[in-house]
């Protein structure tokens, strides 16, 4: 067997997309592999890396072709259709290749953590050049190269994760690309009904928005996520619109949070992303924009801050970003001393929630007294002094204790699907912790 590791080729003007190259690629390994049976590619990979690399374009997705081909051909063949496809106009496009022989399930432990690594950390082009050297892979690069870092991970990940869900995705012919897509909405809500939730995030229909279309000038005319490869590739085929030129089903680490790593407030850092248990410290505060923010606390006196002036107040900074649009409501609705698990890169001493889990709630507070015998609300009596009746006289030592209507319950509450992240796990897939409040 052979790998063929792919990344960075697309650019977010000029278009392009990397599933495009792969399936570029894969196609000339089954025409020209020198397999006479046209099963030289038994599958593609699609891997999302950490969402928190400045320098990814909006998805940071690498690719692996996994093959029968020769090494040498195999390199020969992709190396070609990545000079030929990827949008090296653009500066920041900086396409890398890698391929290995041998099995993808059998890669050195090495490669394998290095996979694990670009999910959840960040890396340096000669952290991958040092590992492709070590091992003889073959390897190119235009630019700086920098796309040789993806397409290693790639090269690993089927032997680093064990969680795939799957993706398939219908490209768009040629003439087309750059111009409106020409998709019939009530046929993409439909199938998204039909096809729900083995396949999920195709459609918000709180926005109102076909989800598995992208409004970037690329290739794609949409792409169906889901649990089952069968229901995705049904769901797209009940999807009315303008002519495919090709599809392709590609295994994925999409809807897995397989980017969040556990952590406690003092060890939290910007460029990545972490699932954190905590208490709301402050109001939820609406801000210019629209974008809610509040700061969450682990109660420990010896934790320190993600800020960078070293200091050593327990608190993070959380947010929900406009383009979250109604989970925004769900955020407004947190009271001080509520108990949280969040989850979401941290960027610039802020969380960006992705979701979070409410452990425990805030249902009583304090308020002024109500007379007992009068039903008027008390007046203060003075400095220590408690409360008193203006009407009455009745009195009492201090505030009362009363119940509070929440508009939350226990449980996880996510974004919607239109503003998902790619990897970040839809609750609809099920196995967490808690009661579940999926988006649709």
């Amino acid at each position: 067997m052979t790998v063929v590791g792919i990344d960075d080729t697309d650019s977010r003007e000029r278009g392009m997309c990397t599933t495009y190259v792969a399936t570029q690629v894969a196609e000339r390994l089954r025409r020209e592999g020198g397999n006479t049976d046209g099963d030289a590619v038994s599958r593609l990979l699609l891997v999302r890396l950490n969402p928190a690399v400045e320098y990814k374009t909006r998805g940071n997705a690498a690719l692996a072709v996994h093959t029968d081909c020769d090494p040498d051909r195999a390199f020969e063949l992709a190396r070609d259709r990545l000079a030929a496809l990827a949008e090296t106009a653009d500066g920041r496009t900086n396409p890398g290749l890698v391929v290995a022989d041998g099995s993808p399930d059998a890669v050195p432990d090495d490669v394998r953590e290095f996979t694990w690594r670009a999910i959840r950390d960040q890396l340096s082009i000669p952290d991958a050049t040092a590992l492709i050297d070590r091992h003889g892979y073959r390897s190119w690069g235009a630019g700086n190269g920098r796309g040789r870092v993806g397409a290693l991970a790639a090269v690993g990940s089927w032997a680093a994760l064990d969680e795939w869900t799957h993706e398939y995705i219908s490209y768009r012919e040629p003439d087309r690309w750059g111009t409106e897509r020409e998709v019939d909405r009530e046929s993409a809500f439909a199938a998204a009904e039909w096809g729900y939730p083995d396949v999920w995030d195709t459609v918000d229909r709180g926005e109102d928005e076909t989800v598995c279309v992208p409004h970037t000038p690329g290739p794609i005319l949409h792409g169906i996520r889901g649990d089952d490869p069968d229901t995705v590739r049904a769901v797209a085929d009940r999807i009315e619109g303008e002519p495919v030129r090709a599809s392709q089903l590609f295994v994925t680490n999409q809807g897995t949070d397989a980017h969040l790593r556990d952590a406690t407030l003092d060890v939290v850092a910007n460029g990545h992303a972490y699932r954190v248990d905590g208490r709301v410290a402050s109001d939820p505060e609406t801000r210019r924009g629209g974008h809610v923010f509040f700061e969450l606390a682990d109660g420990r006196p010896d934790a320190r801050s993600t800020d960078d002036d070293g200091g050593t107040d327990p608190r993070l900074k959380c947010a929900a970003f406009e383009p979250t649009k109604r989970f925004r409501d769900r955020v407004r609705s947190l009271r001080v001393g509520d108990r949280l698990t969040v989850c979401g890169e941290v960027s610039r001493g802020t969380l960006k929630l992705e979701k979070f889990a409410v452990r425990d709630l805030v249902t009583t507070g304090r308020a002024t007294p109500t007379c007992p015998e009068c039903d008027r609300t008390m007046e203060s009596a003075g400095r220590n002094q408690g409360y008193r009746c203006r009407d009455c006289g009745t009195r009492a030592a201090g505030k009362a204790t009363v119940a509070i209507d929440r508009d939350l319950e226990r449980g996880w509450y996510e974004v919607p699907p239109c503003a998902r992240r790619h990897i970040a796990k839809p609750l609809v897939r099920g196995g967490f912790d808690a009661p579940t409040h999926p988006e649709r």
